[in-house]
C-alpha cells in the first residue's frame, strides 16, 4: 500500500469524534486506507446487494450486528441507517465507533447534515499527490508522463497502463454513479458532455456555450456539472471577489481532480502527444492547482484557493487566501524562467498592495530561484510553497 498523507489527521480525528467520514472519487484508495487503518472494525460494503437490502429493510437489526462500530462503505446508498447511527453513538457516548465512506459527496454530506451534525469529522481523499508518490519512491521526474498517467493508486500499485485504466474507469463511472445520481436517459450524450468539459479544462466556465455544443439546455448543463462535482470528477475554482475598484470576472473556472482522466477524454495516447497538444498549458495548470487541493484536503482543511481576473483580461492563475493575506501565484509550463512571467503579478500587486516577497511563479524547471520580482518555484518543490503559505 502507498502510504497516504490523510492517515495522520484521520487517526487523530477518530479519537475525537464518534464518527469519521471519508469521501472521495471511486478508486482513490478509500477502502484500502480504511481497512489498513482500522483492522479491528468490521468492513461492510453497501454496494453488496444483500447487505444493502438488509440495511434498508431492517436498519436497527442490521446495526445490532456491529455493537462496537464498523466501516460502512458507500453508505449514502442506505439513508435509512443514519438516524439509527445517531441514536447508537449518542447512547454509547464514546469516540471512534463508525467510519462512513462514499464516492458521492453530495448525497453523503446531505445525510450527515440532516442526522449526524456535530458527531462526525469529515475528510476527503483524492487520488495520489506528488508528495505521496515521492515518499513511495516512485519516479516523478517527468511531468509530461505524470500528467498523462494520472494519479489513481491502482495505476501504480497494480501497474495498470493508464490508457486501459481510464477507459474502464469512465465506463464504470457512467454506468454506476451517473445512473444513481441523476436520471439521465442518454448516457452517450453525457459521455460527450464529459469530453466537452475536458476540452474546457482551465477555462472560464460558459454554461451557454457548453450547453449549445452538447445540444442540451443550460439548466441540464448545470445539473450535469453538479453530478460531476458531487462524484469528484471536476471542481469549479471560484474567482476571488475582493474589489480593487475594478470590474472582476465572477464566473468559475473548470478543472478536473485528475489530469490522466482529462488526457484520456481528450484521446491523448501517450506523453509524447501531450507535449504538443494545444491544451498542454491548461493541463499543466490543472495539475498544479489539483496538487494544492490535495494538500489542503490531506491536511484535513477546507480548500482556500481562488483565481483572479478583471474585465480587461488581467489574470492570476491562483490566489491563496491565508489569514488576511492574498498570495498570487502564476503557473507556467515552461522549463526556462523569465521575469515576464511576473507581469500579471506586478499588476495585481499594484492594486492589492501585495509585496514581491509574497509573489510566486510555479514553472516547469527543476530548481527554485529568487528574483527581484518574486520567487520561481519548481513544480517538483511545491512542498516548499505549501510550508510558506499554508
Amino acid at each position: 500500500m502507498i502510504n497516504r498523507q490523510l492517515e495522520t489527521i484521520a487517526r487523530k480525528l477518530f479519537t475525537k469524534y464518534p464518527i469519521l467520514s471519508i469521501t472521495g472519487p471511486r478508486q482513490s484508495g478509500k477502502t484500502t486506507l480504511l481497512k489498513y487503518m482500522f483492522p479491528e472494525l468490521p468492513y461492510i460494503s453497501l454496494e453488496n446487494t444483500d447487505e444493502r437490502l438488509f440495511a434498508i429493510n431492517d436498519p436497527k437489526g442490521f446495526l445490532s450486528n456491529y455493537p462496537n462500530g464498523a466501516i460502512l462503505d458507500e453508505v449514502q446508498q442506505t439513508p435509512e441507517l443514519f438516524s439509527y447511527i445517531q441514536t447508537i453513538v449518542d447512547e454509547k457516548n464514546k469516540t471512534g465507533m463508525f467510519v462512513l465512506s462514499g464516492s458521492q459527496n453530495f448525497m453523503l454530506l446531505e445525510k450527515i447534515t440532516q442526522s449526524l451534525a456535530g458527531r462526525v469529522a469529515i475528510l476527503k481523499l483524492l487520488p495520489l499527490s506528488t508528495i505521496e508518490l515521492r515518499n513511495a519512491n516512485i519516479n516523478i521526474d517527468n511531468f509530461y508522463k505524470l500528467i498523462f498517467t494520472g494519479f489513481y493508486p491502482a495505476i501504480y500499485s497494480r501497474e495498470i497502463e493508464s490508457k486501459y485504466f481510464y477507459q474502464n474507469y469512465i465506463q464504470t463511472y457512467i454506468e454506476r454513479d451517473v445512473r444513481t445520481l441523476k436520471n439521465i436517459g442518454d448516457l452517450n450524450n453525457f459521455t460527450k458532455f464529459l469530453q466537452l468539459c475536458a476540452g474546457r479544462t482551465g477555462q472560464i466556465l460558459n454554461y451557454s456555450s457548453l450547453a449549445n455544443d452538447c445540444d442540451i439546455s443550460v439548466n441540464t448543463a448545470k445539473a450535469w456539472l453538479s453530478v460531476l462535482e458531487s462524484s469528484y470528477i471536476i471542481f469549479l475554482l471560484q474567482p476571488h471577489y475582493k474589489n480593487f475598484n475594478k470590474r472582476l470576472i465572477k464566473m468559475p473556472k473548470l478543472y478536473f481532480y485528475d489530469t490522466g482522466l482529462v488526457a484520456s477524454l481528450l484521446k491523448i495516447n501517450d506523453d509524447e502527444q501531450l507535449k504538443t497538444h494545444y491544451l498542454f498549458g491548461n493541463l499543466f495548470e490543472n495539475f498544479i492547482i489539483s496538487e494544492f487541493q490535495k494538500y489542503y484536503y490531506n491536511s484535513g482543511l477546507m480548500s482556500s484557493i481562488y483565481f483572479w481576473r478583471d474585465n480587461k483580461g488581467q489574470e492570476i492563475d491562483l490566489i491563496i487566501e491565508n489569514a488576511e493575506k492574498l498570495i498570487p501565484i502564476e503557473i507556467k509550463s515552461s522549463k526556462t524562467f523569465s521575469l515576464d512571467y511576473f507581469k500579471n503579478v506586478k499588476y495585481y500587486n499594484n492594486l492589492s498592495g501585495n509585496r514581491t516577497e509574497n509573489s510566486y511563479v510555479v514553472y516547469g524547471s527543476d530548481k527554485n530561484y529568487n528574483s527581484t520580482e518574486g520567487k520561481f518555484i519548481s513544480w517538483k518543490n511545491l512542498h516548499d510553497l505549501f510550508k510558506i503559505i499554508l
